[in-house]
């Protein structure tokens, strides 16, 4: 390890004093006090909303994938909750042409099969969007899921446009 000697000045030019480091290295100490669980303030519940993504097609044993994911209530959007598990949103066109969830081009489309109470109404964005289509469809980037009270389940169908 080297080290610069310290400079001093003493106003006619800079001097130097020779000095000797030694690197210093002094154990460290460390306590920890115990408590039980009791003692921890726990922190209250927070509702949270399971959720199961249905695929847009069956499989070769006729069934449709399910996957599944938990968010706490009224903290994500739908579009959020789908990436951040890796769940498909978007059909082929929406994967290149999507909008980033700014609700202005209508390619994350879903259909909620159950659950449509614990979600947000309908926005502007989604009535002018989803004008001509069934009620139980959202833009997934315009809905929140849960409240912030409420808890229970929701079923979505993704890429219901796929179905026949």
């Amino acid at each position: 390890m080297s080290l610069r000697q310290p400079e001093f000045s003493d106003g006619a030019g800079i001097q130097r004093k020779s000095t000797n480091f030694k690197p210093c290295k002094k154990p460290i100490s460390l306590s920890f006090a115990a408590t039980s669980p009791e003692v921890i303030p726990s922190r209250p519940q927070q509702p949270e909303i399971e959720l199961e993504f249905v695929g847009p097609k069956p499989g070769n044993d006729g069934s449709y994938p399910v996957e599944r994911a938990r968010a706490i209530s009224g903290e994500k959007l739908l579009r959020n909750i789908m990436l951040d598990n890796k769940i498909e949103l978007y059909a082929t066109y929406g994967k290149v042409m999507n909008c980033g969830g700014g609700g202005s081009c209508g390619t994350c489309i879903v259909e909620i099969i159950d659950g449509r109470d614990l979600l947000n109404e309908r926005t502007n964005t989604e009535l002018r969007y989803l004008k001509k289509k069934p009620e139980s469809w959202r833009l997934a980037c315009q809905t929140i899921v849960g409240n912030k009270e409420n808890s229970g389940k929701v079923v979505v169908q993704r890429i219901p446009q796929w179905k026949k």
